[in-house]
């Protein structure tokens, strides 16, 4: 059949010589699968938009950072990387951009533009200008849906003088491209503890009740098409659910269209982030294609990275992973994602609803980006509950899970998973559409599930890690392959039809699903607080977590009762107020790195006392800080029954005389035999700069 399709070529590369010579296959002729077929000679004027991916440089260094970023000694503010150090030693440089540029603008090609991380050069232009231009010949092809598409019928080139620069060029077919993991539920009986849940109940049944919201944090989306309808859905499901309406931004790639083929996906992404982020985030951003191809999707993914405003993303869509190896995408996504990795940014992915055969061609073959070791895999699970209690898990036979056939396995699944290549997914979340989520689509409610529910369902949990933590928290895999398993409910039972569930990690749910106060408490402290050197280092800032980790405190400090109300959230830490003699502590051991130029103690307090005398301090807070030894280093701010305020204070203390040094950060309260004092804080940040 490819041999028919050479016949049919629009035209025939007939070569070049001395540095022009073609060399290196860059990008393979994709191999068609059952009912896709050439059905004759594609146009010489067929439209095509490239994107050329140039490789990145010093991959042995990149790859020594991110490993050693991964590592649980490393400070969270030192986790990640800038743009502009990633780009001084790692980027292609803008030589070797501007060398593929020209060469393209040489060939013919139009609308030529270099990205700003210069790892995309991008073109227009048409099929017999690509055939000349990359040594290869095309075809008209039909997709086993009857849909029109085309195909490079034999491998693309570069001349020699620029092959060590392109690693693929992504664009020359597009009948294999990214899909959609939506799932609606279909008419049909379903036991008592299996419904469809509104979004904003993801969050208890997931263990968030207690935990602070993501507002704060912008959580992207990759979307295509016209999403206004999503927006105005969104902003239904806020008002309807008592929630604030959500900023969004819309950033289109490569264009714009009409179509809204997609409403009922992005809608399910955005209402179930806003819902499992403890219904609120400071922004949502949809990085909007025009449709979905390999080429759009790979200059969404870089775009993304090269804006590195959003650190946690949403994609709700894939294909089989083998087609991106041929077709070069892979290995162009990969790179970008390698970016976000050390810029601290995190893919979550939808595993697929094909279950373990994402390729249907009777095999066990994951779905592409959910394989890329650089981005997490969100599997898919039947989910039971009692209200908004949990009450169980099992494997929805539709998810994807499977080993990767190409992608070589992370150093972060060490020995969790067998063999050598990536483990398909990580963690999995609600998916079976029985058991979906309730969204709201064009003023109405429909019953949606899929990975697609999945991937944002963390999407979600993971912003509130992010405004619990900081931005600079880091890429999401490792640190979730360094959680107990407390943090997890472990689902044990079910097949997605090539892989079964077992006890602890496995092909179908990863780890299972995540216990969000569990995740929180046990990633410890340390955060990162944003752009411009800026860093958050406390863990547990508004003690939402229900718990006191990292924090040590006193028995009853972290409370949330009514008597005593929190500055925000639902938690705070209550020293005191007993009314006898009593001393209660609150201390954090906090690491300031090195090269800091000012590290600010800032915390919210609360003093409301029975004490009536207007001069003598009876009942005290002391706020101190001693080295990991247990020797007092310094008194930062002494508080009494004298500073009563009706209200929170906020205060804030220099610690920038500590820069560089391990410490242990202090709140010691003491009452007298008689009148009570209370000493109540919360919103407690240490930021460094």
């Amino acid at each position: 059949m490819l041999a028919v399709a050479v016949g049919m070529a629009v035209t025939t590369w007939a070569g070049a010589t001395g540095s022009n010579a073609m060399v290196a296959t860059l990008t393979h002729a994709p191999k068609l699968r059952q009912g896709e077929a050439v059905v004759g000679p594609l146009s010489a004027t067929q439209p095509l938009h490239i994107e050329v991916a140039l490789k990145l440089r010093n991959q042995a260094q990149l790859q020594s950072f991110l490993a050693a970023a991964r590592s649980p000694s490393m400070l969270i503010a030192q986790r990640t990387m800038s743009p502009q150090q990633f780009a001084a030693d790692h980027a292609p440089t803008a030589a070797q951009a501007e060398a593929v540029a020209k060469y393209l603008r040489d060939a013919g090609f139009t609308n030529v533009q270099v990205a700003p991380n210069h790892l995309l050069v991008s073109a227009d232009g048409t099929a017999d200008v690509a055939s000349a231009a990359f040594g290869t010949e095309f075809a008209q092809v039909r997709d086993q849906h009857g849909r029109a598409a085309f195909m490079n019928t034999t491998d693309a080139h570069m001349p020699a003088a620029l092959a060590d620069s392109v690693l693929s060029i992504i664009g020359l077919q597009n009948v294999h491209r990214p899909h959609t993991f939506v799932q609606y539920r279909q008419s049909g009986l379903t036991t008592q503890s299996v419904a469809g849940h509104n979004p904003v109940d993801f969050s208890a049944i997931y263990g968030g009740t207690g935990v602070q919201n993501a507002a704060g944090v912008n959580v992207g989306i990759i979307t295509q098409g016209a999403i206004s309808q999503t927006i105005t859905d969104l902003n239904t499901f806020t008002s309807r659910n008592g929630l604030p309406t959500v900023t969004t931004q819309t950033i289109n790639t490569n264009g714009t269209s009409s179509d809204t083929s997609g409403l009922g996906e992005w809608n399910l992404d955005s209402q179930d982030i806003v819902g499992a982020a403890g219904g609120q985030v400071g922004k949502i951003t949809f990085y909007n294609i025009p449709t979905l191809s390999n080429a759009n999707l790979t200059a969404d993914i870089n775009r993304i990275v090269s804006d590195n405003q959003a650190k946690i993303i949403n994609v709700s869509l894939g294909e089989c992973e083998t087609y991106t190896q041929q077709d070069g995408s892979a290995a162009a996504d990969d790179q970008a994602f390698q970016q976000a990795t050390a810029q601290g940014q995190t893919f979550s992915v939808s595993s697929g609803d094909s279950g373990a055969d994402e390729c249907g061609d009777g095999g066990i073959t994951p779905s592409y980006p959910a394989s890329s070791p650089y981005v997490v895999a969100v599997g898919g699970t039947t989910l039971n509950t009692s209200g908004t209690s949990w009450t169980g898990e099992t494997v929805w036979n539709g998810t994807g899970g499977s080993p990767s056939t190409f992608e070589a396995k992370p150093s972060w699944q060490g020995t969790v998973v067998s063999g050598t290549k990536r483990g398909v997914p990580d963690i999995a979340f609600d998916a079976d559409p029985n058991s979906g989520a309730l969204v709201i689509v064009n003023g109405g409610t429909q019953q949606i599930g899929g990975t697609s529910l999945a991937a944002p369902i963390f999407s979600g949990i993971w912003a509130r890690m992010l405004a619990a933590k900081g931005t600079s928290l880091g890429f999401a895999a490792p640190l979730i392959y360094q959680l107990p398993s407390t943090a997890f409910h472990d689902v044990t039972s079910g097949s997605n039809g090539g892989e079964s569930a077992t006890a602890g990690w496995d092909y179908t749910t990863g780890f299972g699903s995540m216990i969000i106060n569990n995740v929180l408490s046990s990633l410890g402290g340390g955060g990162g607080g944003g752009g411009g050197g800026s860093s958050q280092l406390l863990g547990n800032t508004g003690f939402e977590t229900g718990s006191a980790a990292p924090w040590s405190a006193s028995s009853g400090v972290i409370d949330n009762s009514s008597s005593e109300p929190a500055h925000t959230g639902s938690w705070k830490a209550w020293l005191d107020g007993y009314g006898s003699s009593h001393t209660d502590t609150l201390s954090q051991q906090v690491s300031i790195p090195s090269g800091k130029t000012s590290a600010t103690l800032q915390y919210y307090l609360h003093i409301d006392t029975a004490e009536t005398t207007t001069s003598t301090a009876y009942d005290k807070l002391y706020v101190r800080v001693y080295n990991t030894s247990g020797t007092l280093l310094g008194t930062l701010a002494t508080f009494s029954n004298l500073n009563k305020v009706s209200g929170y204070a906020v205060h804030t203390a220099n610690m920038s005389s500590y820069i560089g040094q391990t410490v242990v950060l202090k709140f010691t309260g003491t009452e007298d035999s008689s009148l009570q004092t209370s000493f109540v804080l919360d919103d407690v940040t240490l930021t460094v700069q």
